[in-house]
């Protein structure tokens, strides 16, 4: 083991940075100039190699790399890295013994300890202290379920073991106008009066009415039962504490007292922000891990002398970018600890000129760090940029955290061949067993890809592996297991090993390739106006040729590429940042603009913006920062009135003295992420933000270099390229000098990484000795735009390219829309889907946002194409955008949901089409909302649209389509701006889809593009055909099921498969005729429900489109249910009907219990406002799983409004959301629970609620017990619940409350 504790680098990096860098250009360190004689070390700890950086005291610098985890050597890896260091230099430095500071002058260090034990679920046993009501808030999370076709609705826990829930409760005064229920009216009620306590001025200056103050006793006796269970940190989270905070401070006070618990962690002092569901996760986050952190440094303290936190710096990095001292340093600032320094290295080495002569601006950056088991992209283009909400291993994390996207792909992601595509990750083989090169039984990964195509050299790694670390990467155990897996998987037949790997390898680049899309792309930036800089261990083999892919042109790879986190810790700014919650009107709108005159938040905004200055310049200064060395940076949290989007706006100094200075950044940043601006609207700040910050060493450019031609090479070696086998040159990256000049193909060793320079690249040694590679375009054969579809084999490698790409198109579409929408259910709930089609109509890719969606839209584009076609209409022109939404006409689900669709034409022909469908708020109707419990025909549900071209000419048909919306013989729509904008958005989505898919055919041909959208759709249909002749030979050709909605109208399905074709009959004889109501479904909502089951039930990652359904023949009969008139009611039928089509196809196919077969959809609402939500309920359980609770299952996957978000937009307290405990099903496997949800609001207000399985319960399956059915209960004052029953609009006054108690699944097996 003592060979990989490893790779002693520093007399081979101390001869790379004296040659390369200047004496000039070399880090010092800005802060204490008295370290210059002492060494500075910066430490990225990663999972496996712990990488260092150290400053000597001359000025020249040295790397090493370690084992993270070596027991038989040493019990800590930067400790130990440390001792060598000073042990080399300096001497008697023995292991063993504390090591002496004397020497050292700082530590930085990132640490992935606090990310592994989240990943792991390794942190201190925790107990969560909320509002009474709310016990089960952080489990329910937004409702939605990670993975859309996984049955199991798997999903990591939440972090805490118990909770106790607190008798406390706060409200915001807005919306409470001193109401009264009628003289002499007593409210009986197990919830304090709302209104009714003692009124308070919140942090944001927000007037809070506290109507019930926690008991200390019982407080005490609750926090007493936690400890006696052996719970020793705390996590407080009291409803609206980032406003009024005095409740969680009561408590923490009391846990204090008590003395039994190590950390405390409170809700409104970890991060002082909205959300209470965020805010809740990252509280616990920071009492679960900070142990974790305060254990690992009371460890890497004890290695060290007395002296180390007296007499040495000792920082750590948190997840912001920033340094922060030891004693500060806490576990949910420690998330991205280890990567935040890689994006620090490579925006401080790679955002400069080329050199320092040189004229040109910078190219933004996108980082691209690749590890082992997955790959983080960023972008840097002059400033960090910081996300505020993100989600990590399950858990929502509020708080500033650069913007690092990460994708499960990395050097050890395993390779697979599934129903004919290549496929990389997500699961990883880890460092142990590893690869198949590492010789212990490991798993073909991308590793032995690069082993096998000559691009990792085995003679140039260290013998350190095998079961005793003493053998080299093994070369033929990696082509045995790549000849084997080709003999296993006939669809190889032709292909040798090495294509097979070259394969692999390109699938892999292009999974990296489609984060970095979405990262640029998405956000409005030119992909190829960017560099790209390559870091990591296994990021230098593939950039070159990702950067082709990707139309970059420029790859730059640092010298201290292999241990560029541990590099950017050196270089990184000492930070403090102080935030507080706001409620001000920043600016007030005006016709034409914003009233320039009047500025409201002024003299609170100046106030409160300079008293956290002061507090972080007072932080920086105790930590022994001189004052004049600080920087500081003043932020506001702004928003739109009426929207959910806030962005996070840094004061320019240029204009700060200008009226509204902050108004012209917000509006063009908001321009730029969303495509417009909204008038006539306020805007509005959310938090008051400052960043003060000491800066760190950034180098200069590079000086300008004479050319030295081409280096002699260190020997030469065959690779496997485009082309095939070359013979290519390698050489030593240590004995390169500034001016040489590679071109590619060649392979430069590195003592810790392998860079790989492909065929037309260009690599120049900078002045500081990093690689500067040029990359040249990718070429395409001016032949090949004639190819002819027949001529156009599928080839199993560009299948897997091409639905990458065909499904980040659609991904990327459903981005645009969700950034350009205006309305909440478009932009907050993400109630839409985007899809591509071929020119006939036929669905090639479906982006998986909402699955009651997945197959109607193909309904819709084929009747527009077939209506806009028909003899003597007009026909199909460029520039023309078409609308829809009509359920049994024209493919469309039910009326909410309106299709935009777009046709591509190439020389006057039509290639393809691409859609969007989005549920808009309210599009008339007898109710608000649009979604009437009680309608009996469509007419009673909103505007109807069969044809209309919203877009003629490139002009959007505003006029047209208000006349639609607003004419209605029941009412118009109740928001028309809301539409019209929302309708906007989804023509640039879709803009945005054809864009893309040109830029597809730019690259690839138009012959090929069309082909592969076909293979593509095989290929789906051969994975279902499979999965169906699996079912047909363990179960038989036939089965059947059937279930009913709370009506008695049955649902029966015969299936009868042909086991040697796999197609199938799906006949839905038996079923109900259309009833008078709005349960009936359209065929298209049917459709939608079997591709759904289908895709679930093959359970692998296939394409979905088109081809799930080409194996499956419908008998639907005419009206039925699920085929009913054209005039029928339905909106009832896409929300409730469809999770029963999907239970009754579940059911036969025997995969698991019923889930709770409900969307529990409410609204609520006044001529003011109105509001929509659909609520979570139980999943079944499965053969091999438990139900999960409090959960959206099957058809819809929208997230629910947070509730401190909804109690201070809408005039309504939320009395309680949790778990409705014991409502699954019993059996060997239990079925979720549902939730319970209580709304009392604050005026009259009419709600509607629309649900099912009110009456007959969801099923158990192979002898387990059925879920409990929903309830939906009218609290009224006197105490009195009454039933309502599952369908029902009415008024609702003061002092009265709706629960809806929600369905739970089935049970599986017997107990």
């Amino acid at each position: 083991m003592t060979n990989l504790s490893l790779l002693f680098l520093s007399a081979a990096f101390t001869s790379l940075a004296s040659s390369f860098v200047p004496r000039s250009q070399r880090p010092t360190h800005p802060i204490d100039l008295k370290m210059s004689d002492k060494y500075s070390f910066a430490i990225d700890r990663g999972g496996t190699f712990t990488d260092i950086h150290c400053k000597l005291p001359s000025g020249e610098e040295i790397v090493s790399k370690l084992l993270s985890v070596d027991p038989s050597n040493y019990d800590d890896a930067p400790t130990e890295g440390i001792r060598r260091i000073l042990d080399q230099y300096e001497g008697n430095y023995p292991r063993g013994t504390p090591v002496k500071t004397d020497r050292i002058g700082s530590i930085r260090m990132g640490t992935t300890v606090a990310t592994n034990a989240l990943l792991e679920r390794e942190g201190e046993r925790t107990g969560l202290v909320t509002t009474k009501g709310f016990g089960d808030l952080l489990k329910i999370g937004d409702q939605t379920r990670p993975n859309i076709f996984d049955l199991t609705c798997g999903g990591l826990g939440v972090l805490y073991e118990d909770v106790v829930e607190v008798d406390e409760r706060v409200m915001l005064a807005e919306f409470y106008e001193g109401q009264t229920t009628g003289d002499g009216e007593t409210i009986t009620s197990k919830w304090p009066k709302a209104g009714q306590g003692e009124h308070h001025t919140g942090i944001t200056g927000e007037e809070v009415i506290e109507l019930l103050s926690p008991d200390p006793t019982a407080v005490r006796a609750s926090l007493q039962t936690l400890a006696d269970k052996g719970i020793k940190s705390l996590a407080v989270v009291f409803l609206h504490s980032y406003v009024y905070p005095e409740h969680e401070l009561m408590v923490g006070r009391i846990a204090e007292e008590m003395g039994c618990f190590t950390e405390i962690a409170l809700s409104h002092m970890v991060m002082a922000m909205v959300k209470m569901v965020p805010r809740g996760h990252t509280a616990c986050a920071s009492a679960y891990l900070t142990p974790k952190i305060k254990e690992y440094l009371s460890g890497f303290i004890k290695g060290f002398d007395e002296g180390l936190l007296t007499n040495v710096r000792l920082d750590f990095m948190k997840s912001d970018g920033g340094l922060t001292p030891v004693g500060d340093f806490g576990g949910h600032q420690a998330i991205l600890s280890g990567p935040a320094g890689g994006v620090v290295g490579y925006a401080k080495t790679s955002y400069r000129k080329s050199t320092a002569d040189s004229g040109e601006q910078p190219l933004p950056v996108i980082g691209f760090d690749m590890g082992g088991t997955s790959t983080d992209v960023s972008r840097y283009d002059g400033s960090l940029e910081h996300v505020f909400e993100t989600t990590t291993a399950g858990v929502s994390i509020q708080a500033p955290q650069l913007d690092i996207h990460t994708v499960a792909a990395g050097g050890g992601s395993r390779l697979f061949l599934q129903n004919g595509l290549f496929v990389v990750g997500p699961e990883s083989s880890k460092a142990h067993p590893g690869p198949v090169c590492y010789r212990k039984n490991g798993y073909l990964a991308v590793t032995d890809a690069n082993v096998v195509l000559g691009r990792v050299i085995p003679e140039y790694f260290p013998n350190i592996f095998g079961p005793n670390e003493d053998e080299p990467l093994d070369l033929e155990g990696a082509r045995a297991a790549f000849q084997a897996l080709a003999d296993a998987n006939p669809e190889t037949k032709g292909k040798s090993i090495e294509e097979l790997a070259y394969g692999f390898v390109q699938v892999a680049n292009e999974a990296m390739c489609r984060p970095i899309r979405n990262l640029t792309q998405m956000r409005g930036f030119d992909i190829t106006k960017h560099a790209l800089a390559c870091f990591g261990g296994a990021g230098p083999q593939h950039a070159c040729a990702m950067a082709r892919a990707l139309g970059i042109t420029k790859v730059y790879i640092h010298r201290f590429g292999g241990i560029l986190s541990a590099y950017g810790l050196s270089m990184a700014d000492a930070v403090v940042e102080e935030q507080e919650p706001a409620k001000e009107v920043y600016a007030v709108s005006k016709a034409g603009g914003f009233d320039k005159e009047c500025d409201p938040s002024k003299s609170t905004r100046e106030s409160r913006l300079d008293h956290l200055a002061d507090l972080a310049v007072s932080a920086l200064i105790k930590q022994g920062y001189s004052k004049d060395t600080i920087v500081i940076e003043k932020y506001l949290n702004m928003r739109y009135d009426g929207t959910d989007n806030a962005i996070m706006i840094k004061e320019d100094s240029s204009i700060k003295d200008s009226p509204l200075p902050f108004a012209k950044t917000f509006i063009d940043q908001y321009h730029r992420e969303f495509g417009f601006e909204l008038e006539g609207r306020d805007i509005l700040i959310d938090d008051f933000r400052v960043r003060a910050f000491v800066p760190g060493f950034t180098p200069n450019p590079p000086p300008a270099v004479e050319s030295l031609g081409a280096p002699t090479p260190m020997g030469k070696t065959r690779a496997f390229f485009e082309n095939g086998w070359e013979e290519v040159p390698t050489y030593k990256f240590e004995e390169l000098k500034p001016g040489h000049t590679i071109l590619g193909p060649a392979i430069i060793v590195q003592p810790i990484s392998t860079m790989v320079l492909e065929i037309g690249c260009t690599a120049v040694v900078t002045g500081d000795g990093d690689l500067d590679i040029t990359v040249a375009k990718k070429a395409r054969d001016d032949d090949e735009a004639n190819e002819i579809e027949a001529e156009i084999k599928e080839d199993p490698v560009q299948l897997s390219i091409f639905a990458h790409r065909f499904m980040g198109i659609a991904e990327q579409m459903g981005r645009t829309l969700a950034r350009t929408a205006i309305s909440v259910n478009i932009k907050e709930r993400l109630d839409f889907s985007c899809a591509l089609f071929t020119n006939d109509g036929g669905l090639v890719a479906n982006a998986p946002h909402i699955p009651v969606h997945l197959g109607a839209m193909q309904s819709a584009v084929r009747f527009q194409v077939e209506y806009w076609t028909a003899e003597g209409r007009e026909g199909i022109n460029e520039g023309d955008v078409f609308v829809s939404n009509h359920p049994q006409l024209a493919g469309g689900s039910h009326l909410p949901d309106i299709t935009v669709i777009t046709p591509v034409f190439y020389e006057g022909k039509i290639l393809y089409f691409v859609a969007s469908r989005g549920h808009h708020s309210d599009i008339g109707g007898i109710s608000p909302g649009s979604m009437p419990p009680h309608s009996e025909n469509l007419e009673q549900e909103g505007a109807r649209i069969v044809a209309f071209k919203l877009v003629r000419d490139g002009k959007f048909q505003e006029e047209g389509i208000t006349d639609i919306l607003v004419n209605q013989e029941f009412g118009g729509t109740r928001n028309l701006q809301d539409n019209l904008s929302d309708l906007r958005a989804q023509v640039a989505a879709n803009n945005s889809g054809i864009r893309l898919l040109q830029q597809l055919v730019q690259e690839n041909g138009l012959k090929t593009v069309e082909a592969y959208m076909h293979f593509i759709q095989h290929n789906a249909e051969m994975a279902v055909r499979n999965m169906l002749k699996q079912f047909a030979a363990t179960h038989g050709t036939r089965a059947h099921a059937i279930d009913h909605m709370d009506d008695g109208t049955p649902i029966e399905l015969t299936i009868d498969i042909d086991p040697s074709t796999g197609s199938a009959c799906f006949d839905f004889g038996g079923t109900g005729p259309q009833i008078l109501g709005n349960l009936n479904a359209p065929p298209a909502v049917t459709y939608s429900a079997v591709i759904y089951s289908l895709r679930s039930l093959v359970g692998q990652d296939i394409p979905l489109n088109q081809g799930c359904l080409a194996p499956i023949e419908f008998k639907i009969p005419h009206y039925s249910l699920l085929n009913p008139s054209v005039d029928a009611g339905v909106v009832g039928g896409n929300v409730l009907t469809s999770q029963r089509v999907v239970d009754v196809v579940l059911k036969a196919f025997k995969a698991c219990a019923a889930s709770q077969g409900c969307m529990n959809n409410l609204t609520f609402g006044d001529k003011k406002f109105g509001y929509y939500e659909t609520i979570a309920g139980g999943s079944g359980a499965g053969p091999t799983w438990e139900g999960r609770s409090g959960v959206h299952t099957h058809c819809t996957n929208t997230r629910i409004t947070d509730p401190e978000i909804l109690e201070r937009r809408y005039p309504v307290l939320l009395r309680q959301f949790g778990l409705r405990k014991g409502s699954g099903g019993d059996g060997k496997h239990k079925g979720g629970d549902g939730v319970i949800r209580e709304i009392e609001p604050l005026r009259s207000l009419t709600m509607s609620i629309l649900s099912e399985r009110r009456t007959l319960q969801p099923y158990g399956l192979e002898g387990g017990e059925p879920g409990q059915t929903g309830k939906n209960l009218l609290m009224k004052k006197d105490g009195i619940a009454l039933n309502i029953g599952a369908k029902r609009s009415f008024a609702i006054n003061v002092g009265e409350s709706l629960v809806i108690e929600t369905p739970g699944g089935g049970g599986y097996g017997k107990k």
